[in-house]
């Protein structure tokens, strides 16, 4: 099968940290079809041999193993063509339909990773050229829109010029080996669903942590936040996973209904719970990697006196039949502790304690999602110390209980060398498979859960300062311990 990818914005951030890596990893595992074009557009001067020496000199940054040898990067780079294209100028289009009709290949995907105000610009010249075939598909990256009334108008323009099967919604934690492992136990196996519902299950908690500031992406970074950046699109897909009903087949819209149902069913905000509920810190200087490193208002593109959240912690609850009454925390932040992502399900005590138990240990499964990617399920067994047999009146058959672990290492069962989630993704839309994409719906579902939160945050007062290399505010804390859990690492 011959496609064409167009990447809108090819010299852009994102092509060369993201899209060109993973397209060379597909390239390199023999998973791209071959006879494919990949053709950056820009607005920069340059020739095809030009973008290909650029594109060379940001492989140099690829961690090792990823990084091309000369000779494979050769062989790709042939895959590789440019095109110099404005954004507002429709002649520019034509050349590019020219381009794209000199072979007509089966496939032509649109991958639009510019700012998010150009999308609607960027799609409807595309039409306007003739370009929005039956066998073009469109990608377009998160943040779609920056409130509801925005992701609405983006989402009414793109689909007057396309139909919804070829608009591709990425978000790329859903193209993550952890997430589609997610699927797999929940869905592929008998062990766990029985129990996944509130008769056995105490609370939920899911953590997206970065260690890392906003590097370069100040700018950006400023005007967005936690809480459009990573909780409207990232955490809430993860809790649709976990909380999802099963879908009656794996076809994309099966899944995608019941995804829908879930959104459908959070708790909404009241004016009492954004007060209890809702948490929104940003990080001032601090310690990360051993060393001081400057607050949030002190990076580059930050304005000084800016009021925007770089962490956010939520309390929420899904109002249905399996989950009523199940509390389920979510937060996410910059400059934390430690780069981590996991899911915690936290299980409910025995109704009936015969044995002596440590104080505060209960049975929970860990979705490890980075920078670990696998499964431990955490009980509680006899502990063997034999001097504890028979002294004091304790009888061997009442020792006290120990933690024990069941630890699955997916990198270490697999192969470090798996599909990362770019390509994963990439490789679906040229394939047309729209299961790990989003549909309009849900996005607009996504959205208006979090705008009461967006229109709270807007005259409320500044964010809570926490300290660089911590866990966030200590409200995030007391915010669960009012319902008498705590965050993992204090527990």
């Amino acid at each position: 099968m011959s496609f064409d990818l167009v990447m809108f914005g090819g010299t852009g951030d994102l092509a060369w940290r993201k899209l060109m890596p993973a397209l060379f990893q597909a390239f390199r595992h023999g998973s791209l079809p071959e006879g494919g074009r990949i053709i950056g557009v820009a607005r920069d001067d340059l020739s095809d041999d030009q973008y290909r020496d650029l594109i060379a000199s940001r492989f140099k940054t690829v961690e090792g193993a990823k990084r091309p040898s000369e000779e494979e990067f050769a062989q790709f780079a042939s895959m590789l063509h440019y095109l110099r294209l404005d954004l507002s100028k429709p002649a520019d289009y034509a050349r590019l339909a020219d381009m794209l009709k000199s072979r007509s290949a089966d496939t032509v995907v649109m991958y639009v990773a510019t700012a998010p105000a150009l999308f609607t610009q960027t799609v409807e010249q595309i039409a306007a050229a003739s370009l929005n075939g039956p066998n073009t598909r469109v990608v377009l990256e998160k943040p779609l829109g920056h409130d509801l009334a925005s992701n609405r108008a983006i989402n009414a323009a793109v689909g007057k010029v396309l139909h919804e099967n070829q608009i591709f919604r990425i978000d790329h934690y859903l193209g993550k080996p952890s997430v589609q492992n997610l699927f797999a136990m929940r869905f592929g196996n008998a062990l766990f669903e029985p129990i996944w519902r509130r008769e056995h299950i105490a609370n939920i908690q899911i953590t997206i942590a970065e260690e890392v500031g906003v590097e370069k992406r100040g700018g950006f970074y400023d005007q967005t936040g936690a809480l459009r950046d990573m909780v409207q699109n990232h955490a809430l897909q993860v809790l649709c996973a976990i909380a999802m009903e099963p879908p009656i087949n794996a076809h994309a819209d099966a899944i995608r209904d019941e995804k829908l149902k879930v959104l459908r069913s959070l708790a909404r905000w009241t004016p009492e719970t954004l007060g209890l509920h809702a948490v929104r810190g940003q990080y001032v200087a601090g310690t990360a990697y051993g060393e001081r490193v400057p607050g949030y208002r002190e990076e580059p593109g930050v304005d000084p006196s800016s009021r925007t959240e770089t962490f956010v912690a939520l309390r929420t609850e899904i109002e249905n039949w399996r989950w009523a009454g199940v509390p389920i925390y979510i937060r996410t932040g910059k400059r934390l502790a430690s780069r981590d992502a996991r899911i915690e399900i936290n299980f409910r005590a025995t109704p009936h304690a015969i044995f002596r138990t440590p104080t505060g240990v209960a049975n929970k499964l860990v979705i490890n999602l980075q920078p670990k990617d696998g499964l431990e399920l955490h009980l509680l067994a006899q502990a063997q110390d034999q001097r504890l047999s028979t002294k004091g009146g304790v009888r061997a058959g009442m020792l006290p209980l120990a933690p024990v672990q069941l630890d699955l290492d997916f990198d270490k069962r697999f192969g470090t060398e798996r599909v990362g989630a770019y390509e994963r993704l990439l490789l679906d839309v040229i394939d047309g498979r729209l299961n790990l994409f989003v549909r309009a719906d849900e996005q607009e579902e996504a959205w208006r859960w979090v705008e009461p939160l967006i229109d709270s945050w807007q005259t409320d007062g500044a964010p809570r300062p926490y300290a660089a290399g911590t866990w966030g505010p200590s409200a995030s804390s007391a915010m669960i311990a009012r319902d008498g859990f705590a965050w993992s690492e204090e527990q």
